[in-house]
């Protein structure tokens, strides 16, 4: 695969994440976290890919989540991609926030390592 592809690949990843996390759709996440996932939500508190796909399937406390400013660094078989995102609040008011996640390419393909969350 060539770079390009690659980063075309990511960025499809990227935005399904998004989706994924927004439509509380569990199956996307079983077939694209890696087994040794970790991720860090907004209030600090540290998930296994267990309870990560747990909390998923109970869905998000925050609506309409898009993705903007995404930037995707590839590094070789490793990618990091840092956004933005904005959503609607339990309230209605807009919020917004950043996350990185980490992709590794693996022989079943990208699978994400961990992710990190920051809302606003």
């Amino acid at each position: 695969m060539t770079q390009s592809s690659h980063l075309a690949t990511l960025s499809d990843l990227n935005h399904n994440y998004v989706r994924s996390v927004d439509q509380a759709d569990v199956k996307w996440f079983d077939q694209h976290l890696a087994q040794d996932f970790m991720n860090i939500n907004p209030d600090g508190s540290r998930l296994d890919r267990a309870g990560f796909l747990a909390q998923i399937g109970r869905g998000s406390v925050v609506k309409e989540i898009r993705e903007h400013d995404v930037k995707i660094r590839l590094l070789g078989d490793y990618a990091v991609i840092h956004a933005r995102t904005s959503y609607q609040k339990p309230d209605g008011t807009e919020g917004a926030g950043w996350y990185t996640d980490d992709w590794q390419l693996r022989p079943e393909g990208w699978r994400c390592v961990s992710a990190h969350v920051s809302r606003s």
